[in-house]
């Protein structure tokens, strides 16, 4: 499932490969993939404007033209390709924005996610409110003051977009391992420096997963993460469990926990 780094790997391509390109129509091979439009209104919002600068906020693409704005949910298969004309399209190939330098497609088998029309930036507002600040761009006290809002598992926390957006379910492992704390363990029982450990780790991983999206670090849990592999911190072999309704690997001799 894309994640925050993926989103904005995503972002920085489209960036590159788009901004600034006219749009001159869009093509919609499957309307049940846009949420809040029909193919004909996406069509005759867009069209004629340019593509600008795109922003992410958690795992969520907002494509700004000169006009309105295109919000992207990439579910768990969605992507984005770029084709220099309507060669090689794929069946997948949900939403297609033909321009003047070539094609933006929106591909996503699966149909989860979407895509969504902003008329302006206030809707698009609209739109996200739902949803926690960036957790690679919020302040530590943000991120520290929304985690202390609730209650519960820390990694169902983690991965609830309303909290913090971004932090999927291999962000969540990852930063859970290199903080030396349960996926398990309640928020109301960590301690401050605990939190403040954990809010460290999350901004550490997200940073360095975009640096470095193709090419993370060896020595990370995400290196070996999976069934019969081992710590790469002390060579404990990893435990599987279901946090927050998702599978879930920690160290059971990093990521210590008692139940009361």
């Amino acid at each position: 499932m894309p994640e925050l780094p993926d989103v904005e790997y995503f972002r920085r391509f489209l960036a590159d490969r788009a901004a600034g390109a006219l749009i001159e129509r869009v093509v919609t091979t499957d309307p049940a993939i846009l949420r809040n439009a029909t193919d004909g209104a996406l069509d005759a919002a867009v069209r004629g404007h340019r593509l600008e600068e795109p922003e992410r906020h958690g795992k969520w693409l907002l494509a700004w033209t000169t006009g309105p704005a295109v919000l992207v949910h990439f579910g768990m298969t969605g992507r984005l390709l770029w084709a220099p004309g309507p060669a090689g399209r794929h069946r997948h190939d949900r939403v297609i924005f033909q321009t003047d330098r070539g094609e933006l497609r929106y591909r996503n088998m699966r149909k989860l996610g979407g895509v969504w029309l902003a008329h302006d930036r206030d809707e698009a507002r609209r739109l996200l409110a739902p949803l926690g600040p960036d957790a690679l761009h919020a302040s530590a006290r943000t991120f520290r003051a929304a985690l202390g809002r609730r209650r519960g598992q820390v990694k169902a926390a983690l991965m609830n977009q309303s909290v913090v957006a971004g932090v999927g379910n291999l962000a969540a492992d990852e930063a859970l391992w290199q903080a030396r704390i349960h996926p398990l363990r309640r928020l109301e029982d960590l301690t401050e420096e605990e939190r403040r450990r954990l809010e460290r780790s999350v901004r550490r991983v997200l940073r360095t997963w975009v640096d470095r999206f193709h090419d993370l670090p060896p020595g990370w849990l995400l290196s070996v993460r999976g069934p019969g592999a081992r710590c790469p911190r002390c060579g404990t072999e990893l435990r599987r469990t279901v946090a927050g309704g998702r599978t879930t690997f920690f160290c059971p001799s990093c990521q210590t926990y008692t139940r009361a």
